[in-house]
């Protein structure tokens, strides 16, 4: 294999450089993408943390916006695991 390699001419792994640098941004576009299909860029994750007995160390505003993010999280559990069941119920 080094014999075969080195027999090429100058300037061969460039040309390599550029497919795995493709392949990389190919890859890297593809789990972007997951990613958004399936909620994984959510800002507001970080009031998941609160629940109800953190009520008097926040403001006003931001338990209700951790009370609107633990319910909206919580429907869109539902959802998906609605959907795995429908799955389940299709494959058998």
């Amino acid at each position: 294999m080094e014999s075969y390699l080195q027999s090429l001419d100058d300037g061969w792994s460039i040309y390599l450089w550029l497919v795995v640098g493709g392949l990389i941004i190919i890859a890297v576009i593809y789990w972007i993408r997951w990613g958004m299909k399936n909620e994984q860029f959510d800002e507001d994750i970080k009031y998941l943390v609160f629940d109800e007995d953190d009520k008097d160390k926040m403001s006003p505003q931001e338990y209700a916006k951790s009370r609107e993010v633990a319910a909206t999280q919580l429907q869109s559990r539902e959802r998906v695991l609605r959907h795995q069941e429908e799955e389940k119920k299709r494959d058998k």
